[in-house]
């Protein structure tokens, strides 16, 4: 599917303003998602602490690029996406401390292993370049209103 920038990604998920961690969709398909961001070297990054962003933010990031997966495949259907929450961690390994002092672009990539009408299980990976930096697997439970609504 073709390249989805910022601001319209950010209209498929609940998160806002500099919250909205990922920059780009870079593509998409029934059961797949990779998007690329820099917003983990920006000073303002809403999850540092302390002037770090520890490697497990990865976690939000891998997380959102799951939420517009699924809001692209929502797409013109009577419901929107009010909210998200993240479920279960499995298998998650960190290979970095921080994200922060990564030098390039990250791309996160998620693959849907199982999908249900408000549930669904992802595996991710958070690499920069082809250096792993985190991956594991997630749960993710989503809140609908009607669009009416």
């Amino acid at each position: 599917m073709l390249k989805i920038g910022k601001a319209a990604l950010c209209q498929l998920i609940p998160h806002h303003g500099t919250m909205c961690l990922l920059d780009t969709v870079e593509r998409w398909d029934k059961t797949s998602i990779l998007c690329t961001t820099a917003s983990h070297r920006d000073a303002a990054n809403p999850l540092r602490r302390d002037n770090r962003l520890e490697a497990i933010c990865g976690l939000e990031y891998a997380a959102q690029a799951m939420a517009v997966h699924v809001g692209l495949l929502e797409q013109g259907k009577e419901r929107r996406l009010t909210l998200g929450y993240l479920g279960a961690v499995k298998n998650l390994t960190l290979r970095a401390i921080r994200l922060d002092d990564v030098k390039g672009a990250l791309t996160v990539q998620a693959i849907r292993l199982v999908g249900e009408v408000n549930s669904f299980i992802y595996a991710f990976r958070v690499l920069v370049g082809r250096e792993e930096l985190l991956d594991g697997r997630a749960s993710i439970f989503l809140k609908y209103l009607d669009r009416q609504s």
